[in-house]
């Protein structure tokens, strides 16, 4: 069994840290310990999202994870992933919460009706990423949480990044889609067929 602490690390240095320690495993058991809010959410959500199963269990300083599988696609070489790229996800990468420069108001109106003018498209994006300011929008009080809830019920993933809700203090106000890290935001758009930025 490989053991691996994460403990204090900031995002997304936890995932990245997994990541290499399942790659070097090869398939062997790994053992994390690891903070308990973004820390675990994120690398829960990464070692599952590859096929790994994942054992928690609370420790009085955090989370300790027992990650097993082999991992679908854990050790695949980067060269063989750049084909994939052309039949990959279509992934929105929305940095503000508004649309356009000018007037903030008018700004802010263009976004709302934008995000809600996507449920009438008969294509949709995979994957929708709500970062800096743009993650107001997946927050409690935001006039598009009900679009975005929508979107997410047609397969939309709806997800905005840990940092940025804890910027704005925001994580515990998030209203639509879940939490992500810069790591999973970065290799999405890299492995995209196609990449939308507001």
């Amino acid at each position: 069994m490989s053991k691996l602490d994460v403990r204090g690390m900031a995002c997304p240095l936890p995932v990245v840290q997994v990541k290499r320690a399942l790659e070097a495993a090869q398939g062997e058991e790994l053992h994390v310990l690891l903070d308990d809010g973004a820390p675990r959410e994120n690398v829960k959500r990464f070692a599952q999202g590859r096929g790994y199963q994942v054992q928690e269990e609370k420790l009085e300083d955090g989370f300790a994870f027992t990650i097993t599988g082999a991992g679908a696609g854990a050790a695949t070489p980067a060269r063989e992933a750049a084909p994939a790229a052309a039949a990959g996800p279509t992934v929105m990468l929305i940095g503000t919460d508004r649309m356009g420069d000018g007037a903030e108001e008018l700004g802010r109106l263009l976004m709302k009706n934008f995000i809600i003018t996507l449920l009438d498209l008969n294509e949709l994006p995979d994957r929708i990423f709500f970062v800096n300011s743009g993650v107001l929008l997946a927050a409690e009080g935001s006039e598009v949480v009900e679009a975005l809830e929508e979107l997410g019920n047609r397969g939309v993933e709806v997800l905005s990044c840990g940092i940025c809700l804890d910027f704005y203090k925001k994580k515990e106000h998030l209203a639509a889609g879940g939490v992500t890290n810069m790591f999973t935001i970065a290799e999405s758009m890299l492995k995209a067929r196609s990449v939308v930025r507001l």
